[in-house]
């Protein structure tokens, strides 16, 4: 099955000509060979362009291939810009389902209840993405609402290529020469297990309820809220919020939206979420991300679709904490010592050396703005110093990195005079004082006090219970069990004795009819040979005895 399903991928992309767009050497005749799966595609998709070509081809290839689109579609400096925009409609225009599979959805989840939940529901897709498709609806008490379904059948494609995805991680572990320490397949297990999340839509809602509390009457950030009767597995409820898309820049600037607000905003949010709260959205693709225009020179952002949510572990979360704080302030020293002590580099990695890398590959993006910094090329520079120093990739960080992409593309679309390095440090500078200073700890410790006199008042007690078990004696059946476990323990030692010598025996009885070069075994056997035997035979039984 695999076989096959490689074999549609590569006469899906063939047949669409996005072989087209890789720089594949035309010297080796690859191209003639490759079209040979597909050699009259040309005449059926000749009137579209590059971009409606490659879209439709990932659209085609399923919801894995869709995400791939949907990252492109944001970065216009590592995809030509045309192609950039055919693709944002991968975020939340894909081909929709039909009515009537949808309601099929509905019904099964709600048990036929659904006439009894909605007022009525709107047979169109409000969107149409890779997993879910969209709904508005109204309930019986009058709120807006949206539903959200997912697509039938999509866990069991999700699965076939997340198996494939493995495969081929397998082959690169394998055959890729060495340099940069990733292990493809903890990374694929890793995208497994978000994707996997996002067919959960209870988990989703969970997910929009955590960030809901986090920024409570917050006027930067809105999260609509979940009706949480009505959210089963395949379906999900929640509030309709009306706003602008962040990707109608026409609609923005018609409402009078100040742009440097909302791009430093955005910086904000995104660090509040992953070092305040340690829980962030990590899908913030433009199709996701919608403006409340009801003051425009302080504009509240609200987000969608909450699938895909991270956080790092404690340590890693101050580890790259402290990289930010020292990469701001330019100390490139701190960051090759925080690199070793976090294990991100062997424990024996030169420190000069790293440092030196380091501030080679930092310094030319400060004092630039948003416009000529490409997070994109600092990664790649980054991937090309691991080799030299064997950096390796945490898992983990995968999801982070991905947010910061969408982020900078967003970044770029919305002000492209932002300077990211001087809107970011002062925020994160606070963050961290209020999360991780002095006041915060003192905070730490009331919150734990009562806890800790509770523990210190048993302390006693427990110390008196340690200190008897020293000198108390055992009970009777653990006294049984232990004597028992101490006469086994003797008699494996004997019979390994005793098989040791067995095979002694029987070793020195062959050496000896060996020397005697006899044609009969029985008849010319040595009066010694058969004495060693006799003695081997014996301790073999006494070794095999009970």
């Amino acid at each position: 099955m695999k076989i096959i399903r490689i074999f549609v991928i590569l006469r899906t992309l063939v047949a669409y000509r996005v072989t087209n767009m890789l720089p594949i050497n035309s010297t080796f005749g690859w191209h003639k060979l490759i079209h040979l799966l597909a050699p009259f595609a040309p005449l059926r998709h000749k009137h579209m362009t590059e971009g409606q070509r490659l879209r439709t081809a990932l659209e085609k290839l399923g919801p894995i291939f869709i995400k791939l689109g949907q990252t492109l579609s944001t970065r216009p400096d590592m995809v030509p810009v045309d192609i950039a925009k055919a693709l944002e409609k991968l975020q939340d225009d894909v081909q929709p389902i039909s009515w009537q599979a949808v309601k099929a959805v509905i019904d099964d989840q709600l048990n036929g209840q659904a006439n009894l939940t909605f007022q009525s529901v709107d047979e169109n897709a409000l969107a149409s993405a890779s997993i879910a498709q969209v709904h508005a609806a109204t309930l019986h008490n009058g709120d807006e609402v949206i539903i959200k379904v997912l697509r039938p059948g999509i866990a069991k494609k999700i699965i076939r290529d997340v198996a494939l995805m493995k495969k081929l991680a397998a082959f690169a572990d394998r055959f890729l020469s060495p340099g940069v320490q990733v292990d493809h397949v903890e990374i694929v297990e890793e995208f497994e297990k978000t994707i996997h999340d996002e067919l959960d839509l209870q988990r989703e809602a969970a997910n929009a309820s955590v960030l809901r509390k986090h920024f409570k009457d917050s006027k930067d950030l809105y999260i609509p809220k979940i009706y949480w009767d009505h959210c089963k597995t395949k379906v999900m409820v929640q509030e309709r919020i009306h706003g602008i898309p962040i990707r109608d820049f026409d609609a923005l600037k018609a409402a009078g939206i100040n742009f440097p607000v909302l791009a430093e905003k955005g910086l904000n949010i995104f660090y509040t979420q992953v070092f305040r709260d340690n829980f962030f959205h990590a899908d913030m693709h433009p199709g996701n991300i919608f403006i409340n225009p009801e003051n425009p020179e302080d504009p509240q952002i609200i987000l969608l679709d909450f699938g895909i949510c991270g956080s790092l572990p404690k340590g890693h979360r101050v580890d790259l904490a402290n990289n930010f704080m020292a990469f701001f302030k330019q100390d490139y020293r701190r960051i090759a010592e925080l690199h070793i002590e976090s294990g991100w580099v062997p424990e024996d990695t030169n420190l000069e050396d790293l440092e030196a890398a380091t501030r080679t590959i930092c310094e030319p993006y400060f004092a630039r703005p948003i416009e000529e910094i490409s997070f994109g090329e600092v990664m790649l520079k980054t991937f090309q110093m691991a080799k030299r120093f064997q950096l390796v990739i945490q898992p983990e960080f995968i999801l982070l990195q991905k947010t910061l992409l969408n982020i900078e593309g967003l970044g770029r679309q919305l002000y492209p005079q932002l300077d990211i390095w001087k809107s970011s440090e002062p925020v994160l500078r606070d963050i961290m004082k209020n999360h991780y200073g002095s006041q915060n700890a003192m905070e730490k410790i009331k919150q734990n006090l009562p806890k800790w006199i509770e523990q210190l008042a048993e302390t006693p007690q427990m110390l008196n219970q340690l200190l008897s078990q020293q000198v108390k004696p055992l009970p009777r059946h653990m006294k049984m069990a232990q004597q028992k476990a101490k006469q086994q323990a003797q008699k494996i030692k004997r019979q390994n004795r005793y098989a040791l010598l067995s095979a002694g025996s029987l070793i020195s009885g062959s050496v000896l009819l060996g020397q005697n070069g006899t044609a009969s075994l029985i008849e010319n056997l040595p009066n010694s040979s058969l004495l060693f035997f006799t003695i081997s035979a014996m301790l073999a039984f006494a070794s095999l005895k009970k």
